[in-house]
């Protein structure tokens, strides 16, 4: 990093609740947020935006005309988008920059005007400015009126961290002071579950845990899917305000095996550490939020990356996608706010249902990681904005 960027204000909205506090609370507890929803005559496991935050959801959508004819995904992020500028004291500055992923983007809408084609041979005049990619972070930008670059991308699952590379990117060039990143996903419908269930690896599990992400005891794959949005705000420097410094970022991209897998020990996550620690030894780091999205082969492969580049000095592993299941695009910054948390707190969250060492000791670095469709890995080390005092700001 030439130079450091904090992060000065991070907002989620999922099922574990709405805003810090709620989210902490969530973490602090062993129970999932998952739910059994029924698809096309089938119950799937999934986990919805909690009761609160579908009120505030439903609230803004009548706040005007235009906002009633948008996604969920265009929704979850507006409202995530102003409290994270709110939280960053940037409610009055324009010269902010936008940049908000999906992965599926405005997959209900898209499914809807579908179907009214089938059925009807035409289509409404705001199907497609409505179900674009750039409609996110253009309504985004809109909401919050900034003057700033507006930028949209799809990365799949690491889409949401890709965002974060790009705001680092133009914070270092000097051609933005303030960075707006996030990620929203809402692939809660009939296709996209039945998408999942197409690939076999969505779970049926019936016990406590409907998803064992990272478990690698396991023996058939286990993966659920969630909603929701998560937004950060960047800035350079530390100060008082800064709640997580990002010390070291890596990203890679390997050879494709099969369309919808890493390789076996995850070559592309092993070089993505290995770039995000740069001159760092492996034991400085103390956690790593995972990927590890409840399949076999995924949370296996990035597992052994682990090992193949921590060796002895594995740091606690943990993921959070066995509460919220897991969040496509949105998910990279959903484990990153875990890891922010954590570091404020001075808590690492274990696993339920494994025996990874979990000791109590300080939390100065955690590293988080992300992969999506086609190896494309990204890997994020924070550490604690004040490691000497360990204040919390």
């Amino acid at each position: 990093m030439i130079n450091p960027i904090s992060i000065v204000s991070i907002h989620s909205l999922s099922a574990l609740g709405e805003g810090s506090e709620e989210v902490w609370q969530s973490y602090s507890t062993n129970r999932h947020a998952l739910k059994e929803v029924v698809f096309k005559g089938e119950a799937a496991w999934v986990a919805p935006v909690s009761e609160k935050n579908q009120k505030l959801i439903n609230i803004l959508r009548q706040e005007n005309q235009g906002y009633r004819k948008l996604d969920d995904t265009v929704l979850f992020a507006v409202l995530s988008a102003r409290e994270a500028i709110a939280l960053a004291g940037w409610e009055n500055q324009k010269d902010i920059g936008v940049n908000i992923g999906s992965s599926r983007g405005a997959t209900g809408l898209f499914e809807k005007y579908y179907q009214e084609f089938l059925a009807e041979g035409r289509t409404a005049p705001l199907a497609s400015p409505t179900t674009t990619l750039g409609n996110i972070s253009s309504w985004v930008a809109h909401d919050l009126q900034t003057s700033g670059p507006e930028i949209s991308h799809s990365i799949t699952c690491s889409t949401a961290l890709h965002a974060l590379l790009n705001g680092i990117a133009w914070l270092q060039s000097g051609m933005a002071a303030k960075f707006l990143i996030g990620g929203s996903e809402a692939p809660l419908t009939d296709f996209t579950i039945a998408q999942m269930k197409a690939l076999k690896i969505y779970s049926q599990e019936k016990d406590d845990y409907p998803s064992k992400a990272l478990d690698l005891t396991k023996t058939r794959n286990s993966m659920v899917l969630g909603e929701g949005a998560v937004m950060a705000c960047l800035e350079k420097g530390i100060s008082k305000r800064s709640l997580a410094v990002i010390e070291g970022i890596g990203f890679a991209t390997e050879i494709l095996e099969h369309s919808v897998s890493i390789s076996t020990e995850a070559t592309c996550f092993q070089r993505s550490m290995k770039m995000a620690l740069g001159d760092l030894s492996p034991g400085s780091v103390d956690a790593i939020v995972m990927h590890a999205p409840g399949t076999l082969q995924g949370d296996l492969s990035e597992f052994k990356a682990v090992q193949q580049v921590f060796g002895s000095e594995l740091p606690f592993l943990t993921t959070n996608k066995w509460k919220t299941g897991h969040t496509l695009g949105a998910s990279g910054l959903l484990s990153l706010e875990m890891a922010i948390l954590m570091l404020q707190h001075q808590v690492f969250i274990p696993l339920p249902y494994n025996n990874f060492k979990a000791e109590s000791k300080k939390l100065h670095r955690i590293l988080v990681n992300a992969v999506g469709f086609g190896g494309n890995a990204v890997s994020i080390l924070l550490k604690h904005p004040n490691e000497e005092g360990f204040d919390i700001y």
